[in-house]
């Protein structure tokens, strides 16, 4: 039996994983800069997780565009969301307006990607090797 790995599936659950990070952790771990633990807008933290994010998604959607599906929307929403995942770095006061577009715009796109390379009868270009 072959394992492999769901590339959308594991982007999907790291785009989660950072949303819940950013909208879970100030709630309950608010308390810890009275002990002199910064975790909460640490920033090697935060562009870890973009670059994880990064990483993962750009994977796993070039992946399902090549092998598969062939269109560029799953791209298109992954990276409008990946920018504005890097402009929430930039413009702390807008945060919450530049954060909830991004997770939508990348899980869309995991889940568009899922979808479309899931379609039986789906259309291959001339350079598919299956």
């Amino acid at each position: 039996m072959k394992f492999r790995i769901n590339w959308d599936a594991l982007g999907i659950g790291a785009s989660l994983a950072c949303a819940i990070h950013c909208a879970l952790l100030p709630l309950f771990l608010s308390s810890l800069p009275l002990f002199g633990i910064n975790i909460i807008h640490n920033v090697a933290f935060e562009v870890g997780m973009i670059l994880l994010a990064l990483v993962i998604g750009s994977y796993s959607l070039y992946h399902g565009y090549k092998k598969h599906h062939h269109s560029f929307v799953p791209l298109s929403l992954f990276f409008t969301g990946m920018i504005f995942l890097v402009l929430k770095q930039f413009f702390a006061h807008y945060e919450t307006w530049l954060l909830i577009p991004a997770v939508v715009l990348i899980i869309a796109a995991h889940v568009l990607n899922y979808r479309s390379c899931r379609v039986h009868n789906h259309a291959h270009a001339d350079d598919c090797n299956h």
